[in-house]
């Protein structure tokens, strides 16, 4: 009875697959991902921002910019250099001068007198190096690296900011095509019922013949606009699945809480230069003003420690008058050893004018980034002002479609009866019924719109959260 209970084979090799995909950090291709369950506006933000390589690739250069912090804190760290040499070679130095040179190696005394002799020789040992202190030059170098990591942080935030609203806009679309879906196939219901009813007029010689071609002409029009608007659908259903990397026959809508009642509430306003562009733009600028710090502190005197400890070996013996060849592996190992400790100091005399053209190269890149960010600060200010009033526009428009449904219903319905009585045309109601497909059209746009243009002001300051927050209250 247990065995009802268990996974099978099957089951398991699948979860343990899953398992250890998730344990590797890797993630299913768009065709394994499943979405399960209705597809409501804060479902598929969160889901686009989850599974959207662009946000992965952001937070991929944001986890760079921190390592290097650390590769910037290394400066404080002393430096270590190990050698070991060991080679076999003749010693044989005639007695010439020669010019400088890095192909010919002339051994240094004592030399063997006999031409042809080998012996071993071996190197080895450790040079230590350390600057104690630089005049802040590695401080500011790693407070550069600082203001870096935090431009890579805001770049991430405003990746997530431009992919959720990305999302957020394709998810209007998708409902907004839905619905011109269901005015069309509305339209296309009563043109059927109309060219039936034309028809039986026609057959019973109430109407002439060419109202019939004419009603199935309209029907058929009306019919190609449903597919057009089918089209329509699927291609901004696709559009939304790429955003959500998933095949698009997952995604069903619920659009419920968008196509409710319009909002009454609205956005607060915000500081503009809390936008995650405004802030990466900040954070770029106090890199550059870093930058320019470093390079002042960078013409300053070096002070550098040094350690070495070394050892030498030759089977070369030159403790007689007379060189002697010791043979054998003498030579293989050091026997001879030294140590040394200094103290240097290094002073770049002639690097002022380098440094100081730097400095002004600097400083004009600073002056260029302030500007930018000003600029940026009235560019972001104008798209908010540019957003609010797309959404007093979007609610005017909200509060006037009701009227206009009204108005072309009762049309639609005065040219139906008119034509039974023989007061109209075909082509009369079928202009009403147009009307009517149209006023519902911008009727059921006129919500979506709404929640589009609170979307647009949300973005624009730089934050969904409260848009959410108030999408959460829809019933």
């Amino acid at each position: 009875m247990k065995l009802r209970y268990l996974l099978t084979h099957v089951e398991f090799a699948i979860a343990a697959f899953c398992l250890a995909m998730q344990a590797t950090g890797q993630s299913a291709s768009p065709s394994q991902q499943q979405i399960h369950g209705p597809l409501t506006l804060a479902l598929a933000i969160q889901e686009a921002e989850e599974k959207y390589p662009a946000i992965r690739a952001a937070q991929a250069q944001q986890a760079a910019a921190r390592s290097a912090i650390a590769v910037a804190r290394t400066a404080y760290l002393p430096r270590a250099d190990m050698l070991w040499q060991t080679s076999r070679s003749t010693t044989n130095r005639p007695n010439i001068a020669v010019i400088p040179q890095p192909i010919v190696p002339i051994p240094s005394p004592p030399a063997r007198p006999v031409t042809g002799h080998s012996d071993w020789n071996t190197a080895t040992g450790a040079l230590f190096a350390w600057q104690p202190f630089d005049f802040g030059e590695r401080e500011s170098h790693v407070n550069a690296a600082k203001s870096g990591y935090e431009s890579a942080q805001r770049a991430t935030a405003l990746t997530r900011l431009d992919v959720a609203s990305s999302a957020a806009g394709a998810f209007f679309d998708v409902v907004a095509a839905q619905q011109t879906v269901t005015v069309q196939q509305a339209n296309v219901d009563r043109m059927t019922v109309f060219a039936k009813t034309v028809h039986v007029l026609v057959d019973n010689t109430l109407r002439p013949g060419a109202d019939a071609s004419q009603a199935d002409a309209q029907l058929a029009l009306a019919r190609t606009q449903l597919i057009q608007a089918q089209t329509q659908e699927q291609v901004r259903t696709e559009a939304l699945a790429n955003f959500l990397q998933v095949p698009a026959q997952q995604i069903v809508i619920d659009g419920k809480g968008i196509l409710s009642e319009s909002p009454a509430g609205d956005l607060m306003e915000t500081a503009i230069d809390g936008h995650p562009e405004a802030q990466q733009q900040a954070a770029f600028l106090d890199e550059q003003k870093e930058r320019v710090h470093e390079l002042s502190r960078s013409y300053a005197p070096v002070f550098t420690l040094y350690g070495s400890v070394s050892g030498l070996g030759a089977g070369l013996s030159s403790t007689s008058s007379s060189p002697v060849f010791e043979g054998g592996t003498s030579g293989l190992a050091p026997n001879t050893f030294n140590w040394m400790a200094a103290l240097q100091v290094t002073f770049p005399v002639f690097q002022f004018f380098t440094i100081h053209e730097q400095g002004k190269q600097q400083k004009a890149q600073v002056s260029a980034t302030q500007a930018t960010y000003q600029q940026m600060l009235g560019d972001l200010s104008a798209q908010v002002k540019e957003a609010r009033a797309m959404l007093a526009g979007a609610r005017r428009v909200a509060e006037n479609t009701p009227v206009e449904v009204a108005a072309a219903r009762e049309s639609e319905q005065q040219q139906q009866a008119r034509y039974k009585s023989g007061l109209a045309t075909v082509i009369d109601v079928a202009i009403a019924e147009s009307a009517l497909a149209q006023a519902e059209g911008d009727d059921a746009l006129a919500r979506v719109n709404v929640w589009r243009g609170l979307a647009g002001v949300a973005e624009a300051q730089g934050d969904l959260t409260p848009f959410l927050q108030l999408q959460s209250k829809q019933p």
